[in-house]
């Protein structure tokens, strides 16, 4: 377990924003590690609630390499749902245990700037939109939260350098403000058991790999599991001790994972050495 005072970014996300009693226990887990003494920062993503709002508005709703394709009617959607809503579900989930939370955005004091980001597919670039990637942090207001006692619930929503407001990725948007507060580890919650082998032909979950040898693997991955990897390795590869994926479908398992490391899943180190043994899902 980390030490008291460690920064703990979690990325929540996936069916477990859906299932009402996954989302109570979800907040329950973060409120203990609060308690424990660990500092968490909770990074939410929205996409079914987003995917539902299109449908409903008679939008369309697309993805290329695992990035959805945003217009400018979409990224009004994007805005309205993850600030709107999600955040002030979880806010409050999290707020019935006590004064906790506080929600912001990524474009709040410019905690997050990014630029226009192509998706790539086959080795060329193609336009998907109002979608950033990334380019600086700044947690100053993030930290100033952390050292008042509270839980900064994180939209991934930006602010880029032209004006433009994007939706990024909120995987990579938790690598990011991970890597900014020198975290001690990231969680990322996805809705299966983790890494798989070689899916769908091999249903063994890879356990623990280094950098390397996820790097290795990043160009054989795809659609969402592609971002959650891609923010593992950019988290690792700058400082942060430990990312994991979990599956956010099993109760509890942030609390497990992070206090007991019981939870099963995938965890990525920055030292070299081989991958150790793999279970099912």
């Amino acid at each position: 377990m980390e030490h008291a005072g460690s920064v703990i970014v979690v990325k929540f996300g996936g069916n477990a924003m859906v299932d009402g009693t996954l989302q109570q226990t979800f907040a329950e887990d973060v409120v203990e590690l609060w308690r424990a003494g660990l500092r968490p920062v909770v990074v939410h993503g929205g996409g079914p609630q987003i995917s539902a709002m299109l449908d409903r508005l008679g939008l369309e709703s697309r993805f290329t390499a695992g990035l959805r394709v945003t217009t400018p009617e979409t990224m009004e959607v994007v805005r309205m749902v993850l600030t709107g809503r999600v955040q002030r579900e979880l806010v409050g989930s999290i707020n019935a245990h006590g004064p906790f939370a506080v929600g912001m955005t990524g474009e709040d004091a410019h905690t997050m700037t990014a630029v226009r980001r192509p998706a790539w597919v086959d080795g060329r670039q193609v336009d998907i939109g109002l979608v950033g990637e990334i380019v600086e942090v700044n947690a100053d207001t993030v930290r100033a939260l952390l050292a008042q006692g509270r839980i900064p619930v994180v939209s991934p929503v930006a602010r880029g350098t032209d004006g433009e407001v994007y939706n990024v990725n909120a995987d990579l948007a938790a690598s990011a403000l991970a890597s900014a507060l020198d975290a001690e580890r990231l969680v990322m919650l996805t809705d299966v058991a983790g890494l798989f082998q070689d899916w769908p032909h091999d249903t063994e979950v890879i356990e623990r790999l280094t950098a390397d040898q996820l790097e290795a693997l990043l160009p054989g991955l795809a659609g969402g599991m592609l971002p959650k990897m891609e923010g593992c390795l950019r988290a690792v590869r700058s400082g942060v001790r430990r990312a994991q994926v979990l599956d956010g479908r099993v109760p509890h398992a942030v609390l497990r994972g992070v206090l007991g490391d019981t939870a099963p899943g995938t965890t990525v180190v920055p030292g070299p050495g081989p991958a150790s043994g793999t279970h099912g899902r």
